[in-house]
């Protein structure tokens, strides 16, 4: 069945898809996680971001195999529903949605975070506002909101070069395994900082407006995976090194902080950068939860209205707007390591059933064309998926048990969500 009416514009190219993967994952996690982390794993930081980077990278090869069969918006709605039905496929779909929604709100309150410190004026008003600011980016346009990504992504990016810089001579001065809660602490951080690595599958929500999104999404995924992996550990280690995880443990402006104990006006400097870089995550994710909307009502799999596209700015109006004010609702809490351990939950159980998806599919459509396949494969079992599923898992046990208590409460709405649209019977 054709769709009538104005479309999404396909106008990204890899550069873009890249850059804009780098951007959304980059913001969170070091400008304002870190601190959080660093008060778990003490100076073994380095150590949590690289087990993190380990789920990562196991989901992040299932993603680029998925998205090279399919490229359509609601990415991963469409690889559950053909491989495991449309009930699980609602759930997944409305807990990617989330994942984005509470994603922003809590980069949004990381921003506010900076942003109260340079100024004194409270948090939720700061983060309300710049939340309803950058859906009126999104508003705007595609082109509009990825040109604003590449210049905030190339800000944020040479803020991170900069802390590693500033740390260089310090390299050496502390002991890196050290750890004050012990190998449990690394763990639990790592949880928290796998919040920093949300990002690289927000990327296969572009698939409709990006030029051969078979090939151009997958690489686009790998580049910003490999990129941010190599940043988040060199400068894990660099700021644990200037004064010992001490100076950083709990901060909520971490970069300023220890900015401003290396170099004059260096708290300025970064606290201006890290209102960069948090805007810029939380511009990609909402961006990227109201594509996965919009792809879902197209398959009348959620309201009509939120597939209704802007003749005008080519964008989903409504999706974007539901986006918006959901989030808005996330920064009630206004803790952000909860809203964060929130994000985090919904992130685990997709990338479960997403790793899943892959062993999944090489089973029921082996003849599928697949332009990029997952390495490592015993018969037709890609190992990376299936190590992705267990490490999920792991981390999902190791939760707090109130966060756990939350995400079931969010599975629970969205399986009984799927009733109220349940899938309509079409030809694929």
């Amino acid at each position: 069945m054709k769709d009538k009416g104005p479309a999404l514009e396909r106008t990204l190219s890899l550069p873009t898809v890249a850059i804009s993967g780098i951007g959304i994952i980059l913001g969170a996690g070091v400008y304002a996680l870190i601190g959080e982390a660093a008060s778990l794993a003490g100076n073994a930081l380095w150590l949590s971001f690289l087990f993190s980077a380990l789920i990562a990278a196991f989901t992040g090869l299932s993603y680029m195999e998925l998205s090279s069969m399919f490229t359509e918006a609601s990415a991963e709605y469409e690889y559950t529903r053909r491989s495991f039905g449309g009930t699980l496929a609602f759930i997944i779909g409305i807990m990617v949605i989330l994942s984005g929604i509470v994603g922003a709100a809590t980069v949004a309150l990381g921003f506010a975070g900076y942003f109260s410190t340079f100024t004194g004026i409270p948090l939720l008003p700061v983060a309300f506002a710049v939340l309803v600011i950058l859906s009126a980016v999104i508003f705007s346009g595609i082109k509009q909101s990825a040109a604003v990504a590449i210049v905030f992504t190339l800000i944020e990016a040479g803020g991170i070069v900069g802390m590693i810089i500033i740390g260089l001579p310090y390299i050496g001065s502390v002991d890196y395994l050290a750890i004050p809660l012990g190998i449990a602490g690394v763990f639990q951080a790592s949880a928290l900082i796998f919040f920093a690595y949300q990002g690289f599958e927000e990327i296969v929500k572009l698939s409709e407006e990006t030029v051969e999104p078979e090939r151009t999404i997958p690489k686009g995924l790998m580049i910003a995976v490999v990129v941010t992996v190599i940043l988040y550990i060199a400068v894990s280690i660099s700021i644990v090194s200037i004064g010992g995880y001490e100076a950083v443990a709990g901060s909520k402006n971490p970069f300023a902080m220890v900015a401003e104990n290396t170099f004059s006006g260096g708290g300025t400097v970064f606290t201006i950068i890290a209102l960069f870089a948090t805007a810029n995550t939380a511009l990609l994710m909402m961006l990227a939860s109201s594509r996965i909307l919009y792809g879902m009502a197209k398959r009348k799999r959620m309201p009509g209205k939120f597939a209704w596209i802007s003749p005008r700015t080519k964008t989903p109006v409504w999706s974007v707007a539901a986006v918006l004010l959901v989030s808005l609702v996330f920064l009630l809490p206004g803790e952000i390591r909860d809203v964060a351990l929130i994000a985090n939950f919904t992130l685990f159980f997709t990338f479960v059933v997403i790793n899943a998806a892959v062993i999944a599919l090489r089973f029921k459509m082996p003849e599928k064309s697949r332009p990029y396949r997952v390495p490592f494969t015993i018969g037709k079992v890609p190992v990376p998926a299936v190590l992705g599923i267990f490490t999920c898992l792991f981390f999902l046990s190791v939760m707090d048990p109130v966060i756990l208590g939350v995400g079931v409460v969010l599975t629970v709405v969205a399986a009984a969500g799927s009733y109220l649209f349940p899938e309509k019977k079409e030809s694929v």
